[in-house]
């Protein structure tokens, strides 16, 4: 298992910095979760098929708190109406958290869309999308989740798409205390994927095909058998031991990556459920209090 405790030469303010870092092959960090007939390995390249028989996904070996996860991903060529891509990170159970990106497949021409979703003690519903400002299925993108106590980022090629702010402080729970393992599967959705589910999946097109490389995760890895208390202050700053993710210029977006979000916010956002006063006609607290700034 290529998983090793990093301590960054020298001492930061007087601590040191420590990060559990792997970044590996898709078989050192990932298991196959179902349909293994539908995986195909090129070199470092992991291929996941969708056809009228089943579609196919993948889970980690381990879970982990806090951290960053990335995945290079080339999404499914031509017409991809009715598939979904999913890229996600979820803790177990009926109250589980989960950080979930979806990618809606469309006509041939069309955009792509993507959907992000953020799940807290099992509620969900609260969702976003976007349609990329790139062409995905013609080239490899990096699509990171980073997580601390302050903020879970949603990230493309490492520019902010989305921020869940910590509003404890508010009375709004916030996903800090369960170990959550990362998944990737690809399926047919078309009662609902593409506008609306009118759109159905082309069966002659199948095989649909997501390639996968670039697996990397830095994070705090958890034990199976892990206490959720002891699990969150394992992995957070305390005394002597400092994690990355703990940093005070990660405790919110920089300059730029605020600039970056409110572009994607402005030109490419579709849908908020911030905004849907149909399906909410009492607007979430936690989008009252929610402000993209600085």
């Amino acid at each position: 298992m290529a998983v090793s405790v990093s301590m960054f030469l020298g001492f930061f303010l007087g601590f040191v910095l420590v990060g559990l870092v792997s970044s590996a092959k898709f078989d050192e960090l990932f298991q196959p979760s179902w349909a293994m007939d539908h995986f195909a390995y090129e070199g470092e390249l992991l291929k996941l098929k969708l056809d009228n028989y089943s579609g196919a996904g993948f889970s980690s070996k381990n879970k982990y708190m806090f951290g960053k996860v990335t995945i290079q991903i080339k999404l499914v060529e031509g017409d991809s109406a009715g598939t979904v891509t999913a890229f996600y990170m979820s803790s177990d159970g009926p109250n589980h958290n989960e950080f979930d990106f979806e990618f809606l497949g469309n006509t041939s021409g069309e955009p792509y869309t993507i959907q992000t979703n953020v799940y807290v003690n099992g509620v969900g519903n609260r969702e976003q999308r976007l349609n990329l400002w790139f062409d995905p299925t013609k080239d490899f993108h990096s699509y990171s989740l980073f997580w601390n106590q302050r903020h879970v980022r949603f990230l493309v090629d490492d520019t902010p798409i989305r921020v869940h702010t910590n509003m404890e402080n508010k009375g709004i729970p916030f996903p800090k205390d369960q170990a959550m393992g990362v998944y990737s599967s690809i399926w047919n959705a078309d009662d609902w994927a593409t506008q609306g589910g009118r759109v159905k999946t082309d069966w002659t097109h199948a095989p649909f095909i997501a390639t996968y490389k670039g697996f990397e995760i830095d994070a705090c890895e958890v034990p199976v058998s892990g206490v959720a208390a002891e699990s969150a202050k394992n992995c957070s700053s305390g005394g002597e031991k400092r994690y990355w993710w703990d940093e005070p210029t990660l405790a919110e977006l920089n300059v730029h990556q605020s600039h970056q979000l409110m572009w994607v916010r402005a030109k490419h956002m579709v849908y908020d459920y911030c905004s849907d006063t149909a399906r909410f006609p009492v607007i979430p607290l936690e989008c009252v209090h929610h402000v993209h700034r600085h």
